[in-house]
């Protein structure tokens, strides 16, 4: 207050000073008409005052105080300074405005620390991820093909997200649409990894918490995914990159943080072990609910609709929806999208290959793990700092001609060439996984832009998970395109004659949609505010 008081005592207009004190020269008389001049023209002044700081407020110069003379006065405390953030007083309002650490070039709100954290969950959940593959390889003993379809049955609450979309959009969960859901979507996690922990023993018991872990992240991941396209829709496209890169980076920290443990868990104490590790970590999910900066709906604080009006609403958010898909700016590059995802894959196969063939331990991949989390994180680095606002078409076709070249390194693995060269398995497999995994997640963030940033306002949730959806629906149809093509070559668990060969069909195939670029936007440069 009293660096306030200084500040606007010395912005006064002072006269000048006398050599001797005032208090000690005493005031000259002033006769009445002098007096009566002399404050008509101090009123004179004073308007044209007032007129000339109204005039330069009108032109865009600033707002000021008629009084003072002065622009707002910006107070800033020491403190605020060294912690990193910083009040702003404006004293024309009385108002604050606080700015925060920034993360990739986003604010650290706590509404943005909550998404980034419920990111993070999600990344921090590959501790079971090995546990899982490995639990049902070797104490379940199942084969590969049932393997995949335990995997794709686990996929499929991730095809129905515009429906916990839709949920979240229109049904208030005791008054809220955001936090609620995420507080019962950790519940529901922990719970699927406790029973994975101690009752189950069978492989559709298996598949059954598999696909309630995977309900719980799916559900968590529409509702921070409806609060990232709130924030990015109208931005550019190097601001909505800003906030994916927030997202899926801390996704890949997360990853980092439990990839080493996901192998050494499993070797020192067993599947059963990290699954009950694993199932404390939804819980955050649920505890940083209470960050979500939400306003209760007025009226609807129950979780009891009427039935009239909950398909009256259904109806609504139908017609909403598909008038929205069907429009060419959103139906075109989705298609792209889908048909970008759906080229076939090779990796339960790999997956069986290094473990049955190579013997690679749960240790290793662990370790493995580790690099393609961070080799995930730089991904992301490398988008956000170099490829955000680059046009979509040139980072869609750059990627993927580089990223299938590189795919085709994996035939070195598979037929020995890289031993021929000095190079262990061990160590090729890191450093391809590293290179590889940076492509590919530096070309998937284009997506999530683009995606975010097709949704209008009004039904964030409902479409943008309408969309990745779609996505998640051509990489599950490459996966199952993958296994076909797996299984037409003879690929199995025992004979990997015919492996290399999947290989390189899986990697030209995902050559294939290039001519359909023409679907995407022209521009999107960091100018852009729409597509």
């Amino acid at each position: 207050m009293l660096e306030f008081l200084s500040l606007l005592t010395n912005s006064l207009p002072r006269a000048p000073l006398s050599p001797l004190s005032p208090s000690l020269t005493p005031p000259r008389p002033i006769s009445s008409a002098r007096r009566r001049h002399s404050t008509s023209a101090v009123r004179n002044r004073r308007r044209a005052r007032r007129l000339h700081l109204r005039r330069m407020s009108s032109q865009g110069q600033g707002l000021y105080d008629e009084e003072a003379g002065m622009r707002p006065l910006d107070l800033e405390s020491e403190s605020d300074k060294r912690s990193g953030t910083s009040v702003s007083y404006d004293m024309r309002t009385g108002k604050s405005r606080m700015s925060y650490f920034k993360l990739f070039g986003v604010d650290l709100s706590p509404d943005n620390i909550a998404v980034a954290i419920v990111y993070f969950v999600q990344g921090v959940l590959g501790l079971a991820r090995l546990a899982v593959s490995f639990y049902l390889k070797d104490d379940l003993h199942l084969d590969p093909a049932e393997t995949a379809v335990i995997s794709g049955f686990s996929s499929l609450p991730w095809l129905v997200k515009p429906l916990y979309g839709f949920i979240s959009d229109s049904i208030p969960l005791f008054g809220y649409r955001r936090r609620s859901y995420l507080i019962l979507s950790g519940l529901l996690g922990a719970l699927s990894w406790c029973l994975m922990a101690t009752f189950v023993d069978s492989k559709y018991g298996a598949a059954f918490c598999i696909l309630i872990g995977s309900l719980s992240v799916a559900f968590s991941d529409v509702v921070v995914d409806s609060m990232v396209v709130e924030r990015a829709r109208g931005e550019s496209q190097s601001m909505s990159g800003s906030l994916q890169s927030l997202c899926w980076g801390s996704s890949a920290f997360g990853g980092i943080v439990s990839a080493y443990f996901s192998g050494s868990f499993v070797d020192a104490y067993g599947v059963r072990f990290v699954f009950g590790v694993t199932a404390f970590l939804p819980l955050l999910t649920s505890a940083v609910a209470v960050l979500v900066n939400e306003v209760p709906v007025s009226g609807r604080s129950n979780i009891f609709v009427s039935g009239s009006g909950f398909i009256e609403s259904s109806k609504q958010h139908v017609k909403q929806l598909w008038g929205a898909v069907k429009q060419p700016n959103i139906f075109l590059p989705t298609l792209f999208i889908f048909l970008w995802q759906a080229t076939p894959q090779s990796d339960s196969a790999m997956f069986f290959f290094i473990t049955n063939k190579l013997g690679f331990t749960p240790e290793f991949l662990g370790r493995v793990k580790l690099v393609t989390s961070i080799a995930s994180l730089l991904g992301v680095g490398l988008y956000n700092t170099y490829l955000k606002s680059v046009p979509l078409r040139k980072i869609f076709l750059a990627t993927t001609i580089i990223g299938s070249a590189l795919g085709m390194t994996q035939v070195f693995l598979v037929t020995g060439l890289n031993r021929q060269f000095g190079i262990s398995d061990e160590w090729f497999s890191i450093g391809d996984s590293l290179i590889i995994t940076v492509l590919g997640q530096a070309s998937f963030m284009p997506v999530l832009v683009l995606a975010a940033r097709l949704c209008p306002a009004g039904m964030e949730a409902t479409l943008f998970a309408t969309l990745m959806s779609i996505s998640n629906a051509g990489s599950v149809t490459g996966g199952l395109l993958g296994a076909a093509l797996t299984q037409l070559l003879g690929v199995t668990r025992d004979n990997f004659n015919n492996l290399a060969l999947l290989i390189v069909l899986c990697n030209l195939s995902s050559l294939l949609p290039l001519p359909l670029l023409g679907l995407l936007p022209t521009g999107s440069t960091e100018s852009d505010k729409k597509i």
